[in-house]
């Protein structure tokens, strides 16, 4: 049985910190929806002191931003985009085209259709997510999506500019500087100068996450992506700095950042919240860290790499690192996760900034229905049917009909008996089913 050594707080103060993120995002999404621009401008000023009219950059002030960056730093983004858009253009050879005859004169297909427009949310107000910009904005159009808008907010007073060098060296075709709920209430409601989109993607933090699910409907949203989560799974193959390291990285995220160590070594349990609080001392962002792990860290030690399997697929991470002696059986057996991470050559880090996969991932336990963002996230998979001879028409419409009857849908099966009386020739007498 899984033992806790360590627990964070318990569902029901959770529970009420998304009860207040939840009122506050409603109030504000309603605002946007009434005032439009106005509404914006004040929210901009008052949550990251931004003010100006046209949150939209120029072409003069996106070439500014570039001319900020050092040649190795644009290079570097390069690097990394071009990682993002390899992996993107194999998942989008994969997903075919079909058509096939499935009964002699009776062809069906299916067509993945990118949509039309996407609005691109890029976090950047604590820290300027770069690699948020490759993940959505390349990924879009690999997918074939023909309008792309992006929002970052500023950073220290002014646009990031390595973000804005991403979103534009991705393919954005605008870039606002426009942060949090404001910035993502804006792209799907549509302002005066701002066309609705119609997705929204990119993660966030909580209140970001939130206006993105009261959203959803009215717009298309990737997934519910809240809070960085990190799920160490280790056994006595690595060592304490190894699995501290790797939590650390990802509770440095944000207070509200889940990290779960899940080992069935209680030594290394140990070893590794005290080396948690030795590299806590030394890290620069170990104040938010600190925070994360003090609330939202645990430590969980299980009997077996059965059990551990199990318990993983309740915690249902966003991120998983498997440092184990045998990764593949975490690969094999786990169901519920948004990314895998497997042994210890790898990390959350390659991940979430350059090797190729997308890093905006399933949050709050939705990786048990949902994976993470991709291009088929951005195609919408269509059917057709055609009828090629009259016998098939009336073969189908003789099934049709008796199964529209059973339900009582009576209009229904006159669809498929004026069929039967055309092309099979049959006299069936009006609201009866085909014999």
């Amino acid at each position: 049985m899984a033992k806790y050594i360590k627990r964070g707080k318990d569902a029901a103060a959770r529970a009420e910190d998304d009860s207040k993120t939840r009122a506050t995002v409603e109030t504000i999404l309603a605002d946007i929806e009434k005032r439009g621009d106005e509404a914006v401008r004040e929210l901009s000023i008052k949550f990251d002191q931004w003010d100006r009219k046209d949150y939209r950059l120029t072409d003069a002030e996106i070439k500014d931003c570039l001319s900020q960056l050092s040649k190795r730093e644009l290079e570097d983004i390069k690097f990394a985009q071009e990682q993002v858009r390899n992996f993107a253009q194999h998942q989008r050879a994969a997903m075919k085209d079909i058509e096939v005859e499935t009964l002699p004169g009776v062809v069906l297909g299916h067509k993945n259709i990118p949509v039309n427009s996407v609005g691109s949310y890029v976090p950047g107000g604590k820290y300027p997510m770069v690699a948020s910009a490759h993940m959505s904005v390349i990924t879009a159009k690999v997918a074939g999506v023909s309008r792309i808008i992006t929002c970052a907010p500023p950073f220290k007073g002014k646009p990031a500019p390595a973000i804005v060098a991403a979103q534009h060296l991705g393919g954005a075709d605008v870039i606002y500087c426009l942060g949090g709920i404001q910035a993502v209430g804006a792209m799907a409601l549509g302002t005066k100068n701002i066309a609705p989109v119609d997705m929204l993607v990119g993660p966030g933090n909580a209140f970001v996450a939130e206006a993105k699910r009261q959203l959803f409907g009215r717009v298309g949203i990737d997934l519910f992506a809240g809070p960085t989560e990190t799920l160490v799974i280790a056994d006595e193959t690595v060592d304490a700095e190894m699995c501290a390291t790797d939590l650390l990285g990802q509770a440095e995220h944000g207070p509200n950042s889940p990290a779960v160590l899940l080992t069935n070594s209680e030594k290394l349990a140990r070893e590794t919240m005290s080396e948690i609080e030795r590299l806590l001392k030394i890290l620069p962002t170990g104040a938010i860290a600190a925070k994360a792990w003090e609330d939202y860290g645990e430590v969980i030690v299980c009997e077996s790499e059965e059990e551990m399997v199990k318990e993983a697929d309740f915690i249902a991470s966003e991120h998983v690192q498997v440092m184990t002696r045998d990764p593949d059986y975490f690969l094999n057996n786990m169901t519920n996760y948004g990314a895998l991470f497997l042994g210890p050559r790898t990390n959350v880090a390659y991940g979430d900034k350059v090797i190729g996969t997308n890093h905006t991932l399933p949050t709050k336990k939705a990786g048990r229905y949902t994976g993470g963002l991709w291009v088929g996230k951005f195609l919408k998979t269509v059917t057709y049917q055609r009828v090629l001879t009259d016998e098939a028409s009336a073969k189908v419409g003789e099934y049709c009909s008796r199964l529209c009857m059973l339900e009582g849908f009576v209009g229904h099966a006159e669809q498929a008996n004026i069929r039967v009386r055309r092309y099979g020739g049959r006299n069936i007498p009006y609201g009866s089913a085909a014999e």
